[in-house]
């Protein structure tokens, strides 16, 4: 069998004195789609980046294909072939779109990344927008262009917190279109998403988070017999 793009166990993790995750355990296999649900605050981002060392502290395993990366700084982290795709986008308004997709440097063991080429075939929208500053691109926009610019680093483990959050219909749609492509280009997908809807047909498993903890899992095929259980874990 072999080695999982991404083990997690006991994974803790704290904010200053604020102890936000109490020993997180999933496992996510090479070229699997995983979504982590839960109800807001419940623990979910911070279990991302947790595994980027972006919190304050941590303590557990994070085991990157094989390599145990606990103890390494988050750029060492990256270089392990993860990327990461925060809430906030990150977008550099002053650059164009372009200039956005030229910048990052490549990490992984896979050499380069995606093409320009490959990546405005995948999404026309940029190649239109391609000389437009960061700024001008709508949300959706800014949103694609976020994940296409990890797909240039040649990152092959990809982190995505909410990205459908808040954008239009067509645009969510060719989000997923998205995902679908990268899952058969064997790319491991780990996504952190309140849109039940978007996720549902997108993921091989779940796994739902509920103050810092892993309290229910299952895979696609139980979606259906889990209802029940999700609406009152997911349920405001």
């Amino acid at each position: 069998m072999s080695t999982p793009a991404l083990e997690v166990s006991d994974l803790q993790a704290w904010y200053g004195e604020s102890h936000v995750l109490h020993g997180i355990n999933f496992t996510v296999n090479r070229g699997e789609v995983v979504t982590l649900l839960g109800r807001n605050g419940s623990g979910r981002t911070t279990t991302l980046r947790a595994i980027l060392g972006l919190t304050g502290s941590r303590s557990g395993s994070v085991r990157i294909n094989g390599t145990e990366a606990i103890d390494l700084p988050t750029h060492r982290i990256a270089h392990l072939g993860v990327g990461y795709c925060p809430e906030e986008r990150g977008i550099f308004a002053s650059l164009s779109c372009e200039e956005n997709l030229l910048l990052p440097p490549t990490v992984g063991t896979l050499g380069g990344g995606m093409s320009l080429a490959e990546i405005y075939e995948m999404f026309p929208n940029l190649l239109e927008r391609r000389h437009s500053p960061g700024t001008r691109l709508s949300g959706g926009e800014q949103q694609m262009l976020a994940v296409a610019r990890i797909l240039r680093t040649g990152a092959n483990l990809l982190l995505l917190d909410e990205i459908s959050e808040g954008l239009a219909p067509v645009i969510v749609q060719a989000l997923a279109r998205m995902i679908t492509t990268l899952k058969s280009k064997g790319y491991t997908i780990v996504m952190v998403e309140q849109n039940f809807r978007f996720a549902a047909p997108l993921a091989d498993r779940f796994y739902v988070v509920e103050h810092g903890q892993i309290v229910e899992q299952f895979d696609a095929a139980q979606l259906e017999e889990k209802q029940e259980a999700l609406n009152t874990l997911l349920g405001v």
